[in-house]
């Protein structure tokens, strides 16, 4: 089956969406590390989790697709996975060995890319697993961030948060493991190509804007 091709365009909704959120990133790390404004650290969290959600769904809703977006999205989604957790463990907020987990994962999967790239590809598809594993992190960041505070209230949403994240750090690895066997299949299904056409997979498929 020939894959299809997002339209070459730079100029989206969800690109400008994508982009806001990279740009925030050096943002919250300055909120929590240096002015210590922890609330405009949680809204940065908020809003990033809630712009990485719609900027797919405006992307199949406006048929804003594109070829920047299939590999800008999934980019500062990483970018949000590793700063995050550092900044957040640098803060004494969670423990180091739970990003140390998330790290190693990540690292074992952008070594998997160049036999990727040998096949023609810059993606696979992305699962809901991966995807709710995302959402999992990203809502328990903020509510652990939330519960630094001495208020009972604030005991609540770290116990909460810290549910969030065991429950997502666990889907993050069955992803990997499902990742894993999807490259199995390629590298058995697909030949490898003398001069590799990088191209990323059908938007539809890999659900990015």
């Amino acid at each position: 089956m020939e894959q299809v091709l997002p339209p070459d365009r730079v100029l989206t909704v969800p690109n400008a969406l994508s982009a806001i959120r990279l740009v925030l990133i050096p943002v919250f790390i300055y909120a929590l590390l240096f002015a210590h404004a922890n609330g405009w650290a949680v809204a940065i969290l908020m809003f990033s989790g809630a712009s990485d959600w719609a900027d797919g769904k405006i992307a199949r809703t406006l048929n804003q697709s594109s070829r920047l977006g299939v590999l800008l999205d999934p980019a500062v989604d990483r970018l949000y996975m590793a700063t995050v957790p550092i900044v957040l463990a640098v803060d004494g907020i969670v423990p180091w060995w739970f990003v140390i987990t998330l790290l190693v994962r990540d690292g074992l999967l952008a070594a998997t890319l160049p036999l990727l790239r040998s096949r023609g590809l810059t993606a696979l598809p992305v699962t809901y697993v991966g995807k709710a594993a995302t959402f999992a992190l990203m809502s328990g960041f903020p509510l652990v961030l939330l519960g630094t505070g001495g208020a009972r209230w604030s005991r609540v949403l770290h116990a909460v948060g810290c549910g969030f994240l065991g429950w997502g750090l666990y889907m993050y690895l069955w992803a990997f493991v499902l990742y894993a066997v999807q490259m199995v299949l390629v590298l058995r299904r697909m030949p490898k190509l003398k001069h590799p056409v990088r191209q990323p997979i059908s938007p539809k498929a890999s659900e990015h804007g």
